[in-house]
């Protein structure tokens, strides 16, 4: 019996399916970029178990995404204008403002690493940030839908999925 334990090994062990995660979110979110040239915007088709199991861990990654947008918003409020290597700049970190500035950088700077040690990737963690973070900003959680295919994947017979993040028009006839 499976008592206490969560989630499906889908057939590969530990490492492999952590390998697995960080390749489909990856996968997912180098879709959002224009020059990617992929087939649909923020979409990857995948088994049926595979998406079940993929989207807590996008949503996680999507929740810190936003987390990070707001700290950025908030840090960029108290930014100065000032040149860094000048005095007057070094006399405005030192005060309140600057103090406040700094707080609100490291929170960006702590989630920037978290998202960094998951998807290994400065250009992708960006991305994820500034295009997912500015769509869900105002949304709580549910930024992802599994989409089950009626169609069958003919080497197996593996039920077939699209993974996809919500609010934007879908269309599933392109995939």
């Amino acid at each position: 019996m499976r008592h206490r334990f969560k989630g499906r090994k889908l057939g590969r062990n530990g490492s492999h399916r952590s390998a697995l995660f960080i390749n489909m979110a990856r996968g997912l979110i180098t879709t959002l970029d224009q020059e990617s040239g992929a087939k649909a915007e923020g979409r990857i088709r995948t088994t049926l178990a595979k998406a079940k199991e993929f989207q807590p861990f996008i949503e996680r990654l999507v929740t810190l995404a936003v987390r990070a947008r707001a700290a950025a918003v908030v840090a960029d409020g108290f930014k100065s204008s000032l040149d860094r290597r000048s005095e007057e700049w070094k006399s405005w970190r030192k005060g309140d403002s600057g103090q406040k500035w700094l707080t609100a950088q490291a929170k960006f700077i702590h989630l920037h690493r978290s998202l960094f040690s998951v998807l290994k990737s400065n250009q992708i963690v960006d991305l994820l940030i500034r295009t997912v973070g500015d769509r869900y900003a105002t949304r709580s959680g549910g930024y992802t839908r599994v989409v089950k295919i009626a169609k069958r994947r003919l080497a197996d017979g593996a039920f077939m999925a699209v993974l996809e993040f919500v609010g934007e028009p879908s269309v599933l006839a392109v995939v």
